[in-house]
């Protein structure tokens, strides 16, 4: 197990420096100048000239491209003498222990540097994990919901086919698969927040903390969570349901099954305590693929409902052109996706013993 761990790892490590790059030469041809954005329309030349030579905007694309893997990565060269050369940045932003010294570069290992925001000069860090618990409460409260609720759904269509009950949750599932998440935003927000928000107690926008009118300090408000939560959770919601119809009904059709209904056990027994764990697999799969979409799917739902989490800070940073905390997001959630996937195939062998970590 540790071995296949190990080397979904390495693999993992792969497909970070594919999404890294992709993001990075991206930005560069993409039109767009931080440093006019820090300091305005009408900034002079020498400034602007100033800026670009302390973000290393005026040294060759490869050379930041190499410098920038250099500061992610958790082992990094770095030169002791000249500070122009090649791989090299300030190594007091960051604590790193020598590890090796090779001529006139010093191999260190230290803790992956995003470096720092061009708006607020706060490190990405900071912001990131900021916005980090929001997002991920809000992304866990709806893969929950969407778990529990369809399920339920899944069950409840098996139990009762040829049923206009059953027939009633498949079109709902495929209205939910079928509705984007944006737009669900904007009508779930108009018709629970605005249109029936005497009824609901809910309004349109807020986030978890929220500052009181007389700026005296904060306070939590839960019930912002509901409206957002219950939009992200609506496509994995209709996606799990559906899974588990099909997937129960698949396994109700295998020969221990039939052997079961022969012992007179009732059909509600049988799906629950037999039939369901064989068909969890697929519903795994969504489960975990769903969440680590929603960290990034989280984007617009969080903008419309101004829910402070990383879709409000990328979409911040996008407006400003501000590219350390764009690449730092983006790192964010492709290391998320990458461990979700390597706990997924690890479950994958706890729920169905005839998988084989090989």
């Amino acid at each position: 197990m540790l071995k296949f761990v190990l080397r979904r790892i390495w693999y993992g490590g792969w497909v970070l420096l594919g999404v890294v790059s992709v993001v990075f030469f991206l930005f560069t041809i993409l039109p767009g100048d931080p440093a006019r954005m820090m300091l305005g329309q009408r900034a002079d030349i020498a400034s602007i000239e100033a800026i670009h030579k302390e973000l290393g905007f005026d040294r060759p694309v490869w050379v930041q491209y190499l410098d920038w893997l250099n500061d992610i990565s958790p082992i990094s060269l770095h030169h002791n003498e000249n500070p122009e050369s090649f791989f090299y940045h300030d190594t007091q932003e960051y604590t790193s222990a020598r590890l090796l010294v090779v001529g006139q570069f010093v191999v260190v290992a230290k803790v992956p540097y995003l470096r720092r925001s061009y708006q607020t000069d706060r490190t990405v860090v900071e912001i990131l994990m900021d916005a980090l618990p929001n997002t991920l409460l809000l992304a866990t409260v709806s893969i929950l919901f969407a778990m529990l609720v369809g399920l339920s759904l899944g069950v409840v269509s098996v139990l009762w086919q040829n049923v206009i009950v059953s027939r009633a949750i498949t079109v709902l599932s495929v209205l939910g698969m079928s509705l984007p998440s944006f737009f669900a935003a904007i009508i779930v927000a108009w018709l629970f927040g605005f249109v029936l928000a005497d009824i609901t107690g809910l309004s349109m926008t807020g986030s978890l903390v929220e500052v009181d009118d007389f700026g005296r300090g904060t306070y939590i408000q839960w019930e912002n969570l509901i409206l957002p939560a219950f939009t992200l959770g609506i496509r994995p919601m209709a996606v799990v349901s559906e899974l588990t119809r099909s997937s129960l009904t698949s396994v109700m059709a295998m020969d221990y099954i039939r052997t079961a209904k022969a012992k007179g056990l009732s059909r509600s027994r049988i799906i629950i305590h037999h039939a369901l764990r064989n068909a969890l697999n697929p519903v795994v799969t969504a489960i975990s693929g769903w969440f680590a979409s929603l960290m990034a799917g989280a984007v617009f739902v969080e903008f419309i409902f101004n829910w402070k989490g990383i879709g409000v800070v990328i979409v911040n940073a996008l407006e400003h052109y501000d590219f350390p905390v764009i690449m730092g997001a983006v790192l964010l959630i492709a290391v998320m996706l990458v461990l979700i996937n390597i706990l997924v195939d690890v479950v994958y062998g706890i729920l169905d013993p005839r998988v084989r970590m090989q």
